[in-house]
């Protein structure tokens, strides 16, 4: 419980950490570091759930769970994508311009937040005690450039940088409480480890293919964002064989 708990706060709450930087920001930031950075995580996320999260849930489970768990992780990204507002960034050489209100991108970072918490929670429940940090810290890793692009989206409408940094924090918060639901449903039913852990893994790769991958190609930095995927996903298997 003291390890789900803390493992999915520091994953959290990295959202506040990659927003930190708004607070010494005078300008913005390059799309070409941006693009990088989000190709990085996508990578993370990638090895995360390819060489971690499947082969866990086809461990304690097999090929029809994986199977479910996994359609029901795109179904939920899906219906979320398709009933949440969602932010489209406007690509552009500097600067991150959006169309919609401040209240509704909010909400929308918020909402999307919710199924990464539900991952993280699933995890611990695994049988493999080290699959959680893993996934904690991959979600995190994805977290910190979300955190830093909602803190710079207020701190160009005009909003002050505190009141930002604190905004970006909360819109992470939120997983710390989907993160233990997760973990207390899979812990009183140990059938739903290898579900969870498809789902999480559908949810994880609908998130990079359908968001990281995109947004990290669309100002012409395709190399540098396809080098640093690859760099990601080796990263995160220096993690799995020094820590799996």
């Amino acid at each position: 419980m003291t390890e789900v708990l803390l493992g999915s706060t520091l994953s959290a709450l990295a959202t506040g950490l990659g927003a930190l930087p708004i607070l010494f920001l005078q300008n913005t930031i390059t799309h070409r570091w941006r693009d990088i950075l989000l190709a990085f995580t996508a990578g993370i996320m990638m090895a995360a759930s390819m060489m971690s999260l499947l082969p866990e849930a086809l461990n304690q489970g097999g090929f029809l769970e994986v199977f479910a768990g996994l359609f029901l992780g795109v179904l939920v990204l899906t219906t979320l994508e398709k009933k949440i507002p969602h932010i489209d960034l406007e690509h552009s050489k500097y600067g991150i311009q959006f169309d919609e209100k401040a209240f509704l991108i909010i909400a929308a970072i918020t909402m999307h937040n919710l199924p990464e918490g539900l991952s993280v929670g699933v995890s611990y429940a695994s049988e493999q005690s080290e699959t959680g940090n893993l996934i904690a810290f991959a979600i995190g890793l994805q977290n910190a450039p979300e955190g830093f692009l909602v803190a710079l989206f207020l701190f160009n409408q005009n909003i002050g940088k505190f009141k930002a940094l604190i905004i970006a924090t909360m819109t992470g918060a939120v997983e710390i409480i989907t993160s233990l639901l997760g973990f207390y449903l899979t812990s009183f039913a140990d059938n739903l480890v290898p579900y969870g852990l498809s789902f999480a893994a559908g949810a994880m790769l609908f998130i990079i293919y359908k968001e990281l991958i995109p947004e990290s190609h669309g100002d012409g930095n395709e190399r540098n964002a396809t080098y640093s995927f690859i760099l990601g996903i080796l990263f995160m298997i220096l993690l799995i064989e020094t820590f799996g």
